[in-house]
C-alpha cells in the first residue's frame, strides 16, 4: 500500500511561485509513472502533469505548459511541481497520485490519491 502526502500549498499573488511536494511511503515510487491534478470548486479533477518513472518524460497540460515543471527524487521517494508565473485561474486543489496504466491524462487511470493541498493565487 501507498500513502501520498502532498504539501507546499498557500496563498500567492499572481506572478509567483510556489514548489510542491508528494512524499510517499509504504512503497517506492520509482517504478511507477506519477502525476498532478488539480481541482478547483465546482469543477471536475484535471490533468497537470506526469513524469515517468527514471523522469525521462514529462507530460503538461496545455494550460501550464512553459509555467509548471514536473520532477522527481527517487532517492526521497518524492515528486516535485514547481509551479512559476501563477495564475487566479491556477487556484484549486492539488494532488498527486500513482498512474496504473491506460491514459496519462485521465483521474480514474491513477490510484492512491493523497489528500491534496490547497494553492490560491490572488489578482
Amino acid at each position: 500500500q501507498v500513502q501520498l502526502v502532498e504539501s507546499g500549498g498557500g496563498l500567492v499573488q499572481a506572478g509567483g511561485s510556489l514548489r510542491l511536494s508528494c512524499v510517499a511511503s509504504g512503497r517506492t515510487l520509482s517504478i511507477y509513472t506519477m502525476g498532478w491534478f488539480r481541482q478547483a470548486p465546482g469543477k471536475e479533477r484535471e490533468f497537470v502533469a506526469a513524469i515517468t518513472q527514471s523522469g525521462g518524460r514529462e507530460y503538461y497540460a496545455d494550460s501550464v505548459k512553459g509555467r509548471f515543471t514536473i520532477s522527481r527524487d527517487n532517492a526521497k521517494n518524492t515528486v516535485y511541481l514547481q509551479m512559476n508565473s501563477l495564475k487566479p485561474e491556477d487556484t484549486a486543489v492539488y494532488y498527486c497520485a500513482r498512474f496504473t496504466g491506460g491514459s496519462r491524462y485521465t483521474p480514474s487511470d491513477y490510484a492512491y490519491w493523497g489528500q491534496g493541498t490547497q494553492v490560491t493565487v490572488s489578482s
